[in-house]
């Protein structure tokens, strides 16, 4: 199926339980961008067809129970077979290499819930955050906390881009659009992310001088 035609099929069968599952399986082993559940669903909303606060906690429990399926897989199946499947062909397609993942993994240990966070606010890759966490055996309360509030603000962006185009564009100009501008909208949430670290920081350069000094 063609992208415009799943963003056309999803306006027409969402529904807050879809949402829930579709949103559990683009955080768990299905790389389904969130852009093509959430964004049509938060359309359907501004319709009055669903409702924006509920479209919101709906989807973020979903990211919440894909992230917890990576991160136990991760750790039931173990870091040698993780190692070896982000190795094979299978694994480079999905843009994974053993080096890569290592090196999340050592951050995780040192970082993990600012990494977390910020991984969940990526527009590619968010559900494999979740693999480094679990082979780091982060601490599963933090995991979830983190989890959580990363989904939040971002499926929050999600539902006001759908609502932003319920007012420009009619329902049967949605898909063509989504296809056409989806690669623009995710290099505005990057630069908006780069903004974020940028002054994250700043902010914390400028503490330590101050306790140095």
């Amino acid at each position: 199926m063609e992208l415009a035609g799943l963003i056309a099929w999803a306006l027409d069968h969402l529904s807050y339980g879809v949402v829930f599952l579709l949103m559990l399986l683009e955080n768990s082993v299905v790389p389904l961008p969130a852009e093509l559940i959430v964004t049509p669903a938060a359309y359907k909303a501004a319709n009055g067809e669903m409702d924006a606060a509920v479209l919101i906690v709906v989807s973020t429990l979903g990211s919440i129970a894909g992230a917890i399926v990576n991160y136990y897989l991760s750790l039931w199946i173990g870091r040698p077979l993780i190692y070896r499947f982000a190795d094979s062909r299978w694994g480079r397609l999905m843009f994974l290499s053993g080096k890569k993942l290592e090196y999340a993994e050592n951050l995780f240990r040192k970082r993990g819930n600012i990494s977390t966070f910020i991984g969940r606010l990526l527009p590619a890759g968010r559900q494999f955050i979740s693999i480094p966490a679990g082979l780091a055996r982060m601490n599963f309360g933090a995991f979830v906390f983190y989890t959580a509030a990363g989904s939040a603000i971002w499926n929050s962006l999600l539902v006001g881009a759908g609502y932003y185009l319920s007012y420009l564009l009619p329902e049967d100009e949605i898909a063509p659009a989504l296809e056409k501008y989806g690669m623009q909208v995710n290099v505005v949430f990057f630069a908006l992310l780069f903004v974020l670290l940028a002054g994250y920081a700043a902010r914390r350069y400028v503490r330590r001088r101050r306790t140095k000094g």
